[in-house]
């Protein structure tokens, strides 16, 4: 009994293990930026790439619509029921709470009942388009890790662009087209991701994939960020190697990927026939109940906390880097310039870490205690020493003669031993040397993937 017993439950984790095995959960790295290791020379920091765990971030980013008073409820109007075209007796009241359906109540918790939901005046103006711009903002460069899914309390939009800005809004491109007809309302011949390639994953395509109108059970649109991971990673995305290898060296694909805001421009309601029904204008509305958006924040391998605080989001830089994106190098810390964390080589990758300046070296250059001015200088100001005119250099401790060409025997000036000009040099170099810390534990890399 036992042994069918135990033979069940083999068979019901081999079942559950085979379909978890597609979606692996973690990445499984650059969830550390250093980590302490034993040399010869004793404990040091070992530097690696990191970056931030994936999130849901509708949790971060501020919504706008355009125009503004596109939401309905002021004043109050009637539409028809969603399931129902011709049953026109359902009120919007954005005085009344029951009754609103405001911006927010596309990012809120789901799976209540009834669904919550926002939703837009009803297309009382007709023939005047029916046009919304739907405006996500992070004040924040973003890396999109899964696929952006829009679900619709209404019909899908018969016509619909999904665009992306990479400045903050200035200037916006397109990331996909949606549509009944493409060819007709965009000039473009209809293709879905699978007609694509890994030469050809950054093409802008329009799709009729998403765009079937009035149906109960067709209520969600996606834009596939997985299924354009899967040219590089493999159909189940087991190969994260090969997509890092080619996000790390090619800009554009890694581009693609990137944004600081996005933007739904919904530009006709699902009609669901070749004309509109003028006769129930109240039918024609859009409606949208959830929209989903994971990724993390861009901090360019050199961070693996995004904090929120203010009502912006800020990687915590490492690696001496600094800066929103910790897109530059500190203060001090810029004796090469600046660089990106990099993937290669796996599974580590390459902190590229910002190192001193030589110009930083030491808060105080002279300090009459460790830092003394030799051959009869004097400090000033902690800052530089006044050398006598015989002397040069940092610490008086070069004799001009040498850099006018040698110095004779006759020239009476001494120079200050070796091994005492490399102590001097040694001092110069301690206050850049970090303090000895113990690194935070940071939590596991997810990826909803």
């Amino acid at each position: 009994m036992y042994w069918s017993r135990f033979l069940s439950i083999h068979a019901l984790w081999v079942t559950v293990s085979s379909v978890m095995q597609p979606y692996p959960l973690v990445w499984g790295h650059y969830d550390l930026c250093k980590t302490q290791i034993y040399t010869e020379e004793g404990k040091v920091w070992d530097y690696m790439a990191c970056q931030p765990e994936s999130t849901d971030m509708t949790k971060y980013l501020k919504v706008k619509l355009d125009p503004p008073d596109i939401t309905c409820g002021d004043p109050p109007e009637t539409f028809c029921a969603m399931g129902n075209p011709y049953m026109c007796n359902n009120e919007c009241d954005a005085s009344t709470p029951e009754l609103a359906h405001p911006p927010e109540l596309m990012f809120d918790f789901e799976g209540r009942h009834p669904s919550t939901f926002w939703q837009s005046a009803t297309w009382k103006d007709y023939p005047k388009p029916l046009q919304v711009n739907i405006t996500l903002s992070w004040s924040k460069t973003i890396e999109l890790t899964d696929n952006i899914v829009i679900t619709f309390e209404s019909g899908r939009p018969d016509q619909m662009i999904l665009e992306k800005s990479l400045d903050y809004g200035r200037t916006w491109q397109p990331y996909q087209y949606y549509a009944t007809d493409c060819l007709d309302a965009f000039h473009m011949d209809p293709k879905s991701v699978k007609d694509l390639s890994q030469h050809t994953v950054l093409e802008i395509i329009c799709t009729e994939e998403y765009s079937t109108g009035y149906t109960t059970n067709s209520k969600i649109i996606h834009f596939e960020i997985k299924d354009r991971f899967a040219f590089f990673a493999g159909p189940w995305l087991r190969n994260m190697a090969s997509l890092y290898g080619q996000l790390d060296t090619t800009k554009k694909l890694r581009d693609f990927f990137t944004v600081t805001d996005l933007r739904l421009r919904l530009l006709r309601p699902a009609v669901g026939e070749i004309f509109v029904d003028e006769l129930h204008l109240a039918r024609y509305f859009y409606a949208i109940s959830d929209i989903k958006v994971h990724g993390r924040c861009k901090c360019n391998l050199h961070a693996t906390v995004c904090v929120y605080d203010n009502s912006k989001l800020a990687c915590e830089c490492e690696h001496n880097t600094t800066g929103p994106d910790c897109g530059k190098c500190k203060k001090n810390y810029q004796g090469r310039p600046w660089s990106p964390g990099s993937y290669l080589p796996i599974p580590k990758g390459t902190a590229n870490t910002c190192i001193p300046s030589i110009s930083s070296i030491g808060t105080n250059v002279c300090d009459n205690e460790l830092l003394h001015c030799q051959n009869g200088g004097t400090c000033h100001n902690h800052a530089r020493c006044q050398c006598p005119a015989a002397y040069t250099g940092v610490l008086c401790e070069k004799r001009r003669c040498e850099e006018a060409g040698g110095c004779g025997a006759r020239s009476g000036q001494g120079a200050p031993p070796r091994g005492r000009a490399a102590l001097l040099l040694l001092l110069l170099l301690l206050p850049l040397l970090p303090p000895p810390a113990t690194p935070t534990p940071t939590p596991t890399a997810l990826l909803a993937i």
